[in-house]
C-alpha cells in the first residue's frame, strides 16, 4: 500500500461515526425535504451545536446559563445588548483579542454543509467571527436552504465588501490525523435556530 493510500485508509478509518453514518435525508415523510433536520444533523457532525429559539429572550436566557458573562462579549444585534456590547465597531481589531464570545446573526445557512453566509454589513468587523474563543451565530429557520447551488442563486449579484461561509468551529489536522479545535478561530459554535 502506498504511503497515499495508507494515510487515505486512517483517515476514513478515524472519521466520527455520525459522519460516515449520516442518514439519507432527501425525503421523510410526505415527499418533503427536511432541509432543518439536514442542517441540524450536520452541524452536529462537524463540531458545531444548536438551539431551537422562539426569540432574543430566549437567546440571552441560554447565553447568561451557558457563558460566563462576566467575560467580554460583542454583538452586532440590537436585541443582545442587555449580554453584550455593541460599541466596539470603530475600535482597533486588536483591542477584540481577548473576546469570549461573539454573537452576530446570518443572511442564511445551508443545510448540505451547515454553512451560514455572513457579510460585512452584518459583522462589524471582520476579525470579529474570528477572534472570540466562542461564536454564536443566529439564523432564521426559513433562511436555510438546502444546497450551496441554492446559496450562490441567493447571493447573485449581491454588493458586499467581505463575505464568507462558517461552518462549526475552527478546525485543523496534522498529518497524524490529531484534530485540534480552536487553533485558527472560535473553539466553538453555537448556533441559535430562531422560529
Amino acid at each position: 500500500m502506498s504511503s497515499r493510500a495508507n494515510i487515505l485508509e486512517k483517515v476514513k478509518q478515524n472519521q466520527p461515526s455520525e459522519v460516515s453514518e449520516l442518514p439519507n435525508l432527501t425525503f421523510l415523510g410526505f415527499d418533503t425535504f427536511d432541509i432543518l433536520e439536514k442542517f441540524k444533523l450536520v452541524l452536529k457532525s462537524i463540531g458545531g451545536d444548536f438551539v431551537e429559539v422562539a426569540n432574543y429572550d430566549a437567546i440571552i436566557e441560554f447565553v447568561k446559563n451557558n457563558y460566563d458573562i462576566t467575560k467580554r462579549m460583542i454583538t452586532t444585534v440590537p436585541e443582545l445588548t442587555e449580554i453584550a456590547t455593541t460599541d466596539w465597531f470603530n475600535y482597533d481589531p486588536h483591542t477584540l483579542e481577548n473576546v469570549e464570545l461573539t454573537l452576530v446573526k446570518a443572511h442564511f445557512g445551508v443545510a448540505e454543509n451547515s454553512a451560514l453566509w455572513v457579510t460585512d454589513d452584518i459583522l462589524g468587523q471582520r476579525v470579529a467571527i474570528f477572534i472570540p474563543q466562542y461564536l454564536a451565530i443566529i439564523v432564521n429557520k426559513k433562511d436555510i436552504v438546502a444546497t450551496m447551488h441554492q446559496a450562490y442563486e441567493r447571493i447573485g449579484n449581491q454588493e458586499y465588501g467581505f463575505g464568507t461561509f462558517i461552518a462549526g468551529p475552527s478546525k485543523t489536522a496534522d498529518i497524524e490525523q490529531s484534530l485540534v479545535l480552536g487553533a485558527h478561530g472560535a473553539r466553538g459554535l453555537m448556533v441559535f435556530l430562531m422560529d
